[in-house]
């Protein structure tokens, strides 16, 4: 039941922004669904990232439902970080890489705050892994280029040559037993940008969370996660590993040491849990083809699509009840009883606008409205664009 719920909730939560406007305006191929302008938007905040890190984030972000379940975990358990986090889900479901990721709660949250951006890193991950491995190594040499990428206390900055004949940037913690989590805002990082019509987004850091570094750079207190690192990259074959041995301890007894052949690294169908992928030749690749899976995930392909018409039908009304509050209260004052009236109204409307993202928080709350089958507009998701400047924040 609980899954059920979050199923409905993380898909509610998926249709607030159009999440096929960029694979729509993309002239890519249908087995590369993203351009490398779209991709170097997509993974600006994140690319300076900790390669094991930056890895075992986007191994995990194919599997959107279970970083919601883990995000929730994460947020019930305010005091359990670090290795020993990652220790008390050893016996979860969930797969090795979000496990991983309950050691770093701010990029959890993160990531569920920013569902839809999750999903599509997630899914050109698994579609284009080789793109998304030249996009990190474009956008590094850029902020390099910039004088913003640099070794410092909590990090290590080489460039080690590459078998193309250019050069690899590799970032590794400064003591492989603490990891710190970077954070900046891309249009510091990485110069002048030069894709206009798709301006990088920015997700700034929690409250409090550390002092600036380099002018741009943040880190807050560093992570005794080294445990939980199993991941990283094979930079001059475009491709990420997993060290296995690292991998069981993570994952207790539910970890299948041979879906990763020779280490590699490979997208798991079984931890999708139904929810959509947008591109179309995944869905043909993993969506249909696992068996006594096909008539559950075309359910729940029909429940998404029915959840992204009730989304854009909330938005509308949730805007028209606005419009109403907001022109009856620019009128003469109308005595107590028609305040508490338009009081009401604004909560009914901020009951169909108020952020689908924050209602994770107000779990209960939401989860009825999601069994219901609503879905919510608001929350801090930005959808990625292209062409026209159309791009970037909505």
């Amino acid at each position: 039941m609980e899954r059920r719920k979050l199923l409905a909730l993380s898909t509610a939560m998926l249709a607030l922004a159009p999440l096929r406007s960029l694979h729509a305006q993309s002239t890519a191929s249908t087995t590369k669904p993203y351009t490398s302008e779209q991709l170097d938007q997509m993974l600006a905040p994140i690319a300076l990232y900790p390669d094991s890190l930056l890895a075992q984030v986007l191994m995990a972000a194919g599997y959107p439902l279970e970083v919601v379940e883990a995000a929730r975990w994460s947020a019930a358990n305010p005091n359990l970080k670090g290795d020993a986090a990652v220790a008390a889900v050893k016996d979860k479901s969930w797969d090795v890489s979000v496990k991983s990721l309950t050691a770093f709660p701010q990029t959890l949250k993160m990531m569920n705050d920013q569902l839809d951006w999750t999903q599509k890193i997630g899914d050109a991950m698994i579609a284009q892994q080789k793109d998304v491995a030249d996009s990190v190594q474009r956008l590094r040499a850029k902020a390099a280029a910039a004088g913003n990428l640099k070794t410092t206390p909590q990090q290590k900055v080489t460039t080690q040559p590459a078998a193309t004949g250019s050069s690899t940037i590799v970032i590794e913690p400064a003591n492989p037993e603490t990891i710190y989590v970077p954070y900046y805002n891309p249009a510091w990082a990485y110069g002048p940008w030069p894709y206009p019509a798709y301006p990088p987004p920015y997700y700034p850091p929690p409250p409090n969370y550390g002092a600036a570094l380099m002018t741009g750079m943040m880190f807050g207190v560093g992570m005794a996660a080294g445990a939980a690192m199993f991941g990283g990259w094979n930079w001059n074959h475009g491709n990420t590993y997993v060290n296995v041995n690292r991998a069981t301890n993570i994952s207790a007894n539910n970890f299948n040491a041979n879906h990763y052949a020779n280490g590699n690294w490979s997208h798991d169908p079984a931890h999708r849990d139904g929810v959509p992928y947008n591109d179309r030749a995944l869905q043909q690749k993993y969506g249909q083809n696992r068996p006594g899976s096909a008539e559950r995930d075309q359910y729940r392909g029909q429940q998404f699509q029915n959840e992204l018409r009730g989304g854009q039908a909330g938005q509308r009304d949730g805007a028209a009840r606005t419009n109403a509050e907001q022109r009856a209260g620019s009128g003469e004052r109308a005595g107590a009883g028609a305040s508490e009236r338009t009081g009401a109204g604004t909560r009914s409307a901020e009951s169909h606008s108020g952020g689908a993202f924050n209602g994770v928080n107000h779990g209960q709350q939401v989860n009825r409205e999601a069994d219901r089958g609503r879905s919510y507009s608001g929350g801090g998701g930005r959808s990625f664009g292209g062409g026209g400047g159309r791009g970037g924040r909505r």
